[in-house]
């Protein structure tokens, strides 16, 4: 790398909860190394909880709105990351440099449909946050793999 910073763009269904988390770790932890970006196939609204999880340790992504790769615009990404499989499924063909990978995680918002309260609820949240901090905190070497 040539002193500039990686583009990775972290897609998933809606743009909600786990690339919004993923894009707020990446620049908490790497942004020295990292210009990070979200987006969502399917755009929904952002997700309360996963704010809520995120100021509990210390990362503010509150003012993150979902968004669609189009409101990107033309930015030449090096990776692309779906974090789930319905985005993996249905992600966009990328051209030139732009190498795409899958890291599946799980749903937070499915976890806790059932969840007995919001304590159980942010329990389910943590842990997929904490998961995919250990992923961003490995960034860029895990990429190769």
């Amino acid at each position: 790398m040539s002193g500039q910073k990686l583009k990775i763009l972290f897609l998933c269904t809606g743009n909600t909860c786990r690339s919004q988390m993923a894009e707020g770790l990446t620049r908490h932890l790497k942004s020295d190394l990292i210009e990070p970006y979200s987006a969502g196939v399917d755009p929904g609204t952002i997700n309360v909880h996963a704010v809520k999880s995120m100021t509990e340790i210390g990362i503010d992504i509150s003012s993150g709105f979902p968004k669609t790769i189009e409101n990107l615009g033309q930015i030449a990404f090096d990776y692309v990351i779906t974090l789930c499989d319905h985005a993996n499924e249905s992600c966009p063909l990328f051209s030139g440099k732009t190498k795409r990978l899958h890291w599946g995680f799980e749903d937070p918002p499915k976890l806790a449909e059932n969840a007995a309260n919001e304590e159980e609820t942010m329990d389910h949240y943590r842990r997929v946050r904490d998961q995919i901090r250990a992923f961003v905190e490995n960034l860029p070497d895990n990429l190769n793999n």
